[in-house]
């Protein structure tokens, strides 16, 4: 895909979305598995279905919802991806990450990332949050490679992919709302296999704390677009080889549901908290 071919195939979509919502998000976030409830709480919503959405590759995955909705928490306009794309769906990893191209000419300066992963640390379980560090990319591509769009270079500095200050947002949110959060590196791969026990055993002697099959094309795009970013991961099940019990999908996304009701407690804060940082800079 060349840089005009892209442009082109933003500025359509850019152009549907405009004649549908006016709003203006300074944040955004992406819902992970089971946790796509979150984004019907916004307050004067406007939900745009993606399959409408020229050019927008629409998720085909159970517990993702395909609708861009905008709206507001107290005073902070938000973007919420309801139904995240992921490489596994056959999609190309350009199209994994075009979401985060749209949030960037709409002016998002915060993007918050969320997804359900497996724990690799052998201190988790189950239900716990991890605020994510810093990840490992071994889906083995790169939404770079190839076409870039004006403004972005194909050479981001990754020293800071998740901002220090927005995790500290995190880690101080959570400690208010008597929430224990745990802090660590993803280890993404393709998917849609799970993980064997080897493959975890190797994540784990690589510093890994957990693991995904998602959320690394779209920090990738939103740091070469100069958007900050903020990661939590929903520890939905003990890795392959931690536990005893064979995985499914229906497992992930039960227990994100059982947890959903934190996690969106906890979002919700920190979106306030992040929006009231970037209210007052502007003011």
């Amino acid at each position: 895909m060349n840089q005009n071919s892209i442009e082109k195939k933003i500025q359509q979509s850019l152009d549907f979305i405009k004649q549908h919502c006016q709003l203006k998000p300074v944040v955004a976030i992406i819902l992970g598995s089971g946790l796509g409830d979150f984004a019907d709480k916004l307050e004067k919503k406007i939900k745009i279905p993606t399959n409408q959405i020229p050019h927008y590759p629409h998720s085909t995955v159970t517990g993702h919802k395909g609708f861009l909705v905008f709206g507001y928490l107290a005073n902070t306009p938000v973007m919420a991806v309801q139904g995240r794309t992921h490489f596994y769906e056959g999609y190309d990893i350009q199209d994994v990450a075009y979401v985060v191209r749209i949030m960037a000419r709409l002016g998002v300066g915060v993007l918050i990332v969320t997804n359900a992963a497996g724990g690799v640390n052998r201190k988790f379980k189950p239900g716990d949050l991890m605020i994510i560090r810093d990840h490992m990319n071994f889906l083995f591509r790169n939404p770079l490679t190839g076409g870039v769009v004006k403004g972005e270079t194909r050479w981001p500095d990754m020293s800071d992919a998740y901002d220090a200050s927005l995790s500290k947002i995190i880690e101080e949110t959570g400690m208010d709302l008597k929430m224990p959060l745990w802090q660590g590196v993803l280890f993404v791969s393709t998917g849609p296999t799970y993980e064997t026990a080897a493959e975890v055993r190797m994540a784990r002697s690589f510093g890994a704390d957990a693991v995904s099959m998602s959320t690394v094309p779209e920090v990738l795009i939103a740091r070469t677009n100069k958007i900050k970013v903020a990661g939590i991961s929903c520890i939905t099940n003990y890795a392959t080889g931690i536990g005893n019990k064979a995985l499914s999908h229906d497992e992930v996304t039960e227990i994100a549901n059982l947890v959903k009701d934190k996690f969106q407690k906890l979002i919700k804060e920190v979106i306030i908290r992040v929006g009231s940082q970037l209210t007052d800079k502007t003011d």
